[in-house]
């Protein structure tokens, strides 16, 4: 009996990208012997003309599967939600922006055949800019120092998960998930394929600085209380100081009873730094709250508005 490798590709407002997306797809599997396959798009509400393109596509070939959201629910939630759609003995990920390259699923499928649950796709080089590439770069390191669950630099969901890490993920019952700190949460030996990430050549990235701050955010209060930590070395380090500096101007008055005035600069400059460090580590405190939140209302990943050629 084949095989069935799943492809889950989440979109928003891509109608310049799923028909090669798809393309691509098929072709490599016509490439593939002794596999069946089904590929699994998400869509998030798009606005513009990709979910018609995706309806004419499922007309035709009904290896294709659409899932239509009734709103944008995030570029989190959404293709967390088609991953646990997938009936395939394996399943891999490929962003509509085809800044994940199609091409490499033959490799994946490959390393997986060699016993690997995981396989990781990780960005060895990016041709995008390469600010955002040091940022990104950056948040994964501040992440691993941080937290006790390690994740892997540069990887973005682009990869292959066998079926058993699929029944995994179903039975968390994550309501806002983050996939990559689960799979360092999870476990199992992972094989790691390199590769160099294009540039998207049609359509703009949906990846806004919010977005982006969201994800980061969700992978850090999910995993590390560090923060607060922080927040509690920080106040007492900085109390001590103010101790410390409140005695030196009691002496120094007590010396220069006469001649020292003690102005009102310091004063200001005090109430601004204690006011930043006070709103700082609020805000630390409220994304705490805001994911114990998240988690307490457990509401659906998504809410579906309609499904295509599901059995």
């Amino acid at each position: 009996m084949q095989k069935i490798i799943s492809i889950v590709t989440p979109c928003f407002n891509e109608e310049e990208n799923v028909m090669e997306v798809y393309q691509q797809v098929k072709d490599i599997f016509a490439q593939i012997a002794g596999y069946r396959y089904e590929h699994i798009f998400i869509d998030n509400a798009s606005t513009d003309k990709t979910v018609q393109i995706l309806r004419e596509i499922a007309k035709n070939d009904f290896n294709i599967k659409v899932i239509i959201n009734s709103r944008n629910f995030g570029a989190a939630r959404s293709p967390y939600h088609a991953l646990l759609q997938s009936r395939g003995d394996a399943t891999i990920v490929v962003m509509a922006d085809l800044q994940d390259p199609p091409p490499i699923i033959k490799n994946l499928v490959k390393k997986w055949e060699e016993g690997y649950k995981l396989v990781l796709a990780v960005k060895e080089k990016s041709e995008e800019s390469s600010i955002m590439f040091a940022i990104r770069q950056l948040y994964y390191n501040t992440y691993n120092k941080l937290s006790n669950i390690q994740i892997v630099t540069n990887y973005c969901g682009f990869g292959l998960y066998d079926k058993a890490i699929i029944d995994i993920l179903r039975k968390l019952d994550d309501p806002y998930p983050d996939l990559r700190s689960l799979l360092g949460e999870i476990g199992f030996e992972r094989a790691i394929l390199t590769y160099v990430q294009p540039k998207r050549k049609r359509g703009k990235t949906k990846n806004n600085f919010y977005n982006l701050y969201d994800q980061a955010m969700l992978g850090i209060t999910r995993d590390s209380i560090i923060p607060l930590r922080l927040a509690s070395f920080i106040g007492f380090f900085v109390a001590a100081l103010n101790l410390l500096v409140a005695a030196g101007y009691f002496i120094y008055k007590i010396i220069y009873w006469d001649n020292f005035q003690l102005g009102i600069a310091p004063l200001v400059i005090g109430i601004f730094f204690f006011g930043g460090v006070q709103l700082f580590f609020l805000g630390i405190i409220g994304e705490y709250i805001g994911a114990i939140f998240t988690q307490v209302k457990k509401r659906p990943l998504v809410i579906e508005k309609e499904r295509i050629n599901f059995d």
